[in-house]
This record gives C-alpha cells, sequence and structure tokens, in this order.
C-alpha cells in the first residue's frame, strides 16, 4: 500500500464555497427566565447564532449576564406593542393605554393609522431603549429589529431608520420571505397579517436605503414559526431563499471570486414554556410563550438532520458580525 508523502498529508482540504451565509436569530431573548434558558441551549447546540433582546421584558438583564457569559452575538429587538415603556417621561404618552401598557399588536397598527401616535414619543422610546441596551451589555446593539414587526410600519420606518443611522447600528430586519404566497397551509388571518408585513417591508427599503443601513438580502421565518417549523418546511423556505433575488445587490454581501454568497436571516423562537405569570414585557408572559411552540421550535433547530440539510445545501451559518 502507497503511503500518502507528508506534503500530501499536509495539503489543506479545500471546502465548496457556501451558497449561503445564513444567521439564525433567536428573538425575544429576554422574555422570561424559561425562554432565556432555551434560547441559551438552543445556541450552545448550534440551532441560533444570535438574538435579539428584548430591554423592556421581565428578565432582560439574565438575558444580558448569559449572553455575556457564554459569548452570544445580540441585537435589540425594538419594542413599541408589548408591555411598558423604558422611557421614564413616557407617562402622558400617546404610546400607551389607560392601564399604561403599549397599544398590543394590532392596537399600535390601528393607532398608527389613525395618526395617534406621536412620532417624537416613538423616537425617544427607541434611543431609551438602545441606552437601556447599552446598559445591560457595554455595547452598542449588532443589529435592531422591530417586536412583532413595528419597526416596518409608516412613518415608525422613519423614526427608526433615523435612530439606527445616527447610533451606526449596522443592520436591520426586511421581513420579505420568498415564498410566502405559496404557503397555502397558512391560516387566513396570518396571511393577512402576513402579507400587510411583508407590503410595509417592501416601503421600507428605500427609507433605510437612505439612511444607510444594511440586512441580509434574504429573510426566513414567517412561515416556520411555531408548529409551521419542521425540517421539510425550513428546506422549503431555503430552497425559496436560494432561488431569490435579493431584495437590494448592495444591502450586505460577502462574495467569492466566482458568485456572490447569498445573506439571510432566518428568524426563530426557540424556548421553554412560560411558566403562568412569570415573564413578559410587564402584562405576564402571552399564550404563545406559555404553549409548547417554542419548545417545538428549539427541538426543530437542534435535530442533525437539520444540520444535514445545512451542509447539504451548503449553507454556512454565522452572526451578524460576521457579514
Amino acid at each position: 500500500m502507497v503511503q500518502p508523502s507528508s506534503e500530501e498529508t499536509k495539503r489543506p482540504v479545500i471546502m465548496p464555497q457556501p451558497r449561503m451565509m445564513l444567521v439564525v436569530t433567536g428573538d425575544d431573548f429576554g422574555y422570561c427566565p424559561r425562554r432565556n434558558q432555551g434560547i441559551v441551549d438552543c445556541f450552545l447546540a448550534g440551532g441560533i447564532t444570535n438574538v435579539s433582546l428584548l430591554v423592556n421584558a421581565s428578565a432582560a438583564k439574565e438575558a444580558a449576564e448569559l449572553a455575556k457569559r457564554h459569548n452570544i452575538p445580540m441585537g435589540l429587538h425594538a419594542n413599541l406593542s408589548e408591555g411598558i415603556p423604558v422611557c421614564q417621561s413616557q407617562q402622558a404618552s400617546t404610546l400607551i393605554n389607560e392601564q399604561g401598557f403599549f397599544h398590543g399588536k394590532i392596537g399600535f397598527r390601528q393607532a398608527i393609522e389613525r395618526r395617534q401616535i406621536s412620532l417624537k414619543q416613538v423616537e425617544m422610546e427607541l434611543r431609551a431603549q438602545v441606552r437601556v441596551f447599552m446598559e445591560l451589555t457595554g455595547h452598542l446593539p449588532q443589529h435592531m429589529d422591530g417586536h412583532q414587526h413595528v419597526h416596518v410600519l409608516p412613518e415608525v420606518r422613519e423614526v427608526f431608520a433615523q435612530v439606527v443611522s445616527e447610533l451606526r447600528i449596522p443592520y436591520t430586519r426586511v421581513p420579505v420571505e420568498p415564498g410566502l404566497h405559496s404557503c397555502l397551509w397558512l391560516p387566513a388571518h396570518l396571511q393577512r397579517f402576513y402579507t400587510q408585513v411583508e407590503k410595509n417591508a417592501l416601503d421600507s427599503i428605500p427609507v433605510f436605503k437612505r439612511y444607510g443601513i444594511r440586512w441580509p438580502d434574504v429573510y426566513l421565518g414567517l412561515t416556520t414559526v411555531g408548529q409551521n417549523m419542521s425540517i421539510h418546511n425550513l428546506q422549503r423556505a431555503l430552497s425559496h431563499a436560494l432561488a431569490a433575488t435579493p431584495l437590494d445587490p448592495t444591502s450586505s454581501g460577502p462574495s467569492g471570486l466566482h458568485q456572490p454568497v447569498l445573506t439571510a436571516e432566518l428568524m426563530v423562537h426557540p424556548g421553554y414554556p412560560s411558566y403562568p405569570q412569570e415573564g413578559g414585557c410587564g402584562e405576564g408572559p402571552d399564550d404563545f410563550s406559555q404553549s409548547a411552540d417554542r419548545q417545538h421550535e428549539l427541538s426543530v433547530l437542534t435535530d442533525s438532520s437539520l444540520q444535514a440539510l445545512y451542509n447539504q445545501e451548503r449553507v454556512e451559518l454565522c452572526a451578524f458580525k460576521d457579514l
């Protein structure tokens, strides 16, 4: 048997160029201790690469400490719709209802439509949330997006972009998912909501470009929330993403010698079910947080067959800081 020469044994293995650099972001970090533990477990198992922190959530301080301990890349999940504002001067605020809470996912959207929201108060709250993030972590967010996609809403998007640009936060999220409209299994109310999110996101692109904000080429995650997450549905979403044309060719982009590498973000919500009365942003945990959906996502994201799918499709996982 002929033994390989020393030169041959030293020759490095050349890995094929990835087709996609994928950021997998665990949203709602800080929501409750059970969410925090599930997100950390998912990160340590390689299921996510990045987290988005809710600074007005009940376990945000613990979340920031966990991120520091485990070196988890972290951005800000700006929240204008759930719980209590962090800006101390918001007592007489258009952002809150009579109980002192934000108006909710739908209520905030309705208030925006009726022009009942002060954009100056939106700006003050966004800046206050960045300040709290920096107090908790010691650094600026590596990216900033919106809880329940509030950052792409009409008028809010302009204020959001101004704050992100002035503070030099490099990345945001543009939730336009390829293949969304062919997902016939989605309930009608979700299809309507996601279609509106998509329209708002598309309308945000020229605003974000004007302020020099970047985002990954492709977004995934609307069609794979909760029980809709499966290896099959993730494979479908990845196939649509790999075939998609970037929303903006200049939005981001490491590139190889031959063809550009597509950049993408997958939004996920792993965790363990919240205990009743423990967690949330001031009003207690919501139904989704107490359901089995969070742990279902955790189990799918840490399934070895998902890693095999990434390898098969030449998808390389990374964080925003690696783009």
